[in-house]
């Protein structure tokens, strides 16, 4: 059944590709972030260890969000990783376990997706006439500036 919550189809279909998009591109960063915390060498490892969990934490609820926000407009969220390598726009660098790299790869990723996201709650909000999508994507652009912040921070 459909959802009747005031979009038109056209619409919706357009907001549920959007976050769908978003869902790869959260997912590639979770599975970044994963990696670094598994594959970080270094005499911090244990605080970079911490660090990477306490952040793919948060990515994991991101992606929960986002996913639960395509089915409350109707629409099913993709789950297959080939699907996501389709829709995300973030690449993946060789593996490193030099902590620089590692931070400044995911800094990166994080500000792209701010980058897109801030450009995404304008159009929600003016074309496809979705306030709700609009501040659920500014919240989701909050968090990833402070995940960037705090990446930032360990940066030389």
């Amino acid at each position: 059944m459909k959802a009747n919550i005031g979009l038109t189809e056209k619409n919706a279909q357009q907001i549920a590709l959007t976050l769908n998009k978003i869902l790869a591109d959260e997912h590639i960063l979770y599975a970044k972030t994963h990696n670094y915390h598994w594959n970080y060498v270094g005499d911090n490892f244990m605080e970079m260890h911490k660090f990477f969990e306490g952040q793919y934490e948060a990515l994991a609820e991101m992606i929960d969000e986002v996913a639960e926000r395509i089915r409350t407009i109707g629409h099913f969220a993709e789950g297959r990783l080939k699907e996501y390598l389709k829709l995300t726009e973030l690449e993946e660098p060789a593996p490193t376990p030099d902590q620089q790299k590692q931070v400044r790869n995911l800094l990166d990723d994080h500000e792209t997706v701010i980058r897109y996201l801030r450009k995404q709650v304008d159009e929600m909000q003016d074309k496809l006439k979705d306030a709700g999508t609009a501040d659920f994507l500014t919240g989701l652009m909050e968090k990833h500036e402070k995940m960037a912040w705090m990446l930032r921070s360990y940066l030389k």
